[in-house]
C-alpha cells in the first residue's frame, strides 16, 4: 500500500475511533453553542480538514471499483491454478456484471462462470436468482466442454440449489427461461431443487478461495 494510501486510511479511522457513531454523538454534543472561529479550532483539534474530506472521497472512490477489482484480480489469479497442460485462454471477461461475452471463461477444455459473492446465509433472493441464471446457461449451453461455476465457498449456494424455492419466483424476470425449463422438462420441475437435481451432472461448483488462496 502507498504512503499517501495509508496515511487516507489512517486519517479515516482516527475519525472513526473506536466507534463511528459514538464518535458522532459527541461531534454533535460538543460543537452546541460554538462560534465560527470556535469551529475552526475544533475541526483542527479533531483532525477534521480539507485532507480527511478528500481522503474519504478517495476511499469512496476506490469502494465503488471493488466489484470490478475482486472479479477481475480473482479470474486472473486463478488461470495459473486452474489451467491444465495444453489448455489455452479462448475468451475471457474481466469486467463484473454484463459484459457482451457469453462466459466469464471460456478455453479449449472449459467454459466457466464466477461468482464472488459474499453469502450471508439469509434472505438473499437477488443473489439467488443471479447465480440460478447462471448455473441454468452453463447446464443447458451445448458444448462437449467441461462447465464450471467457481463460488466463494459451497456450503450456501449448495444449500440453495438443494432447496425448494419455487422457479416462478426465482425466474420471476426470466419468463423465457422458466418458459423453456417447463417445455423441456416435466411439469413437476417446479422447484430449485428439481431443476438441480436432473441438471447437476452437468457443471462442476467448486470453491475459488481454496484455489486463488493456494
Amino acid at each position: 500500500m502507498s504512503q499517501v494510501l495509508e496515511d487516507q486510511f489512517a486519517a479515516i479511522d482516527k475519525y472513526k475511533g473506536e466507534s463511528l457513531t459514538k464518535s458522532i454523538s459527541s461531534f454533535e454534543s460538543e460543537i452546541i453553542g460554538l462560534t465560527s472561529k470556535e469551529l475552526d479550532s475544533y475541526c483542527l483539534s479533531q483532525g477534521i480538514d480539507s485532507d480527511l474530506f478528500e481522503s474519504a472521497l478517495t476511499i469512496k472512490k476506490l469502494a465503488s471499483q471493488i466489484d470490478v477489482i475482486i472479479h477481475s484480480s480473482g479470474i486472473l489469479r486463478s488461470l495459473p491454478k486452474i489451467l491444465r497442460n495444453g489448455e489455452v485462454v479462448e475468451s475471457v471477461s474481466l469486467g463484473a456484471g454484463n459484459t457482451g461475452k457469453k462466459f466469464d471463461l471460456e478455453t479449449n477444455f472449459r467454459i466457466a462462470e464466477y461468482k464472488f459473492i459474499d453469502w450471508k446465509g439469509g434472505a438473499e433472493a437477488i443473489r439467488q436468482n443471479g447465480i440460478f441464471k447462471d448455473f441454468f446457461e452453463l447446464a443447458e449451453y451445448k458444448t462437449d466442454k467441461e462447465k464450471y461455476m467457481y463460488v466463494v465457498g459451497t456450503e450456501i449456494p449448495m444449500k440453495f440449489f438443494n432447496g425448494g424455492r419455487a422457479l416462478t419466483s426465482v425466474l420471476s424476470r426470466y419468463p423465457k427461461t422458466l418458459d423453456y425449463i417447463s417445455n423441456k422438462y416435466e411439469p413437476t420441475i417446479t422447484k430449485v431443487r428439481d431443476y438441480y437435481k436432473i441438471t447437476k451432472h452437468e457443471v462442476v461448483i467448486q470453491d475459488i478461495s481454496e484455489i486463488v488462496g493456494r
